[in-house]
């Protein structure tokens, strides 16, 4: 039985409605790049290296015997001396294995634009994410996220010494936990009538055989395939796109999202 109240009609839903878990996420993330405009450039950028992720770093902390072999490579191969320019430029000084880089650099962005087109996706898909987990398990997610898509990221391209930054990889995340429920009945983009009380969430098997869901995943793999790769090209970046570092935290998010979900545990 539904309690409504006194006047005999529903409570009436508002339009906006963010989570505190979500809006203290979107205020961190705006308040570090604030700040960052009160250090100096030298110091700016010692805390990309020292915070970004960097996969040859991670590489070389690993296997120090590929530095000789690229370095060596680098007389005869204009790639690899680009390597080595930039493992001069970005590792010599700052090396070792940090593994915290694999959450911290998602802290860090490249400019305003950058932050505020990441908030933006943060605050379309994180608020329903943060009433289902509640605030623990929504900032877990953020950093399990952020931590796939610095993986496949590494795993793609393990001798980069390009530094990773920015939270893309973990909304690309939230897009796909909120895939395992928004088109499921009681949602606003399910079946049915919506209800007050979540729904669970869908299995992968019920996302992959669910042609809306397929056909969001699909859109959004394309989307940034084609942005990723021709960004640069196009004008829309001065930086290169780690596509595939969104793949890695969409991927993810998809896997993982049971693994944090309070309402339903279903794989």
């Amino acid at each position: 039985m539904l309690d409504f109240s006194s006047s005999g009609r529903p409570p009436r839903e508002p339009v906006f409605s963010i989570p505190p878990a979500a809006a203290v996420l979107a205020a961190a993330l705006l308040i570090i790049q604030a700040a960052l405009e009160f250090v100096t450039p030298a110091g700016q950028a010692a805390l990309v290296l020292d915070f970004g992720f960097i996969p040859g770093r991670e590489t070389l902390a690993l296997w120090p015997g590929r530095l000789a072999a690229l370095l060596a490579q680098s007389e005869s191969d204009a790639r690899a001396l680009d390597s080595a320019r930039l493992w001069r430029a970005t590792t010599a000084l700052h090396s070792g294995l940090k593994p915290w880089t694999f959450l911290t650099y998602a802290f860090l962005h490249a400019s305003w634009n950058h932050v505020i087109l990441n908030c933006v996706w943060l605050m379309a898909f994180g608020p329903p994410l943060a009433r289902r987990f509640g605030t623990l398990r929504f900032f877990a997610f953020f950093l399990a996220t952020s931590a796939c898509a610095a993986a496949l990221h590494w795993a793609a391209a393990p001798m980069d010494f390009t530094p990773l930054i920015g939270a893309s990889g973990a909304a690309s995340g939230f897009m796909a936990g909120a895939v395992r429920f928004m088109f499921q009945a009681g949602e606003p983009l399910g079946r049915g009538p919506k209800r007050f009380s979540p729904e669970r969430a869908a299995s992968l098997y019920e996302v992959f055989t669910d042609r809306r869901a397929l056909a969001f995943v699909g859109v959004w793999l394309a989307t940034n395939v084609l942005f990723g790769a021709g960004a640069q090209t196009l004008g829309l970046s001065d930086m290169p796109v780690a596509w595939i570092a969104h793949i890695g935290g969409f991927v993810g998010g998809l896997a993982l999202f049971p693994l944090f979900d309070g309402i339903g545990r279903r794989f």
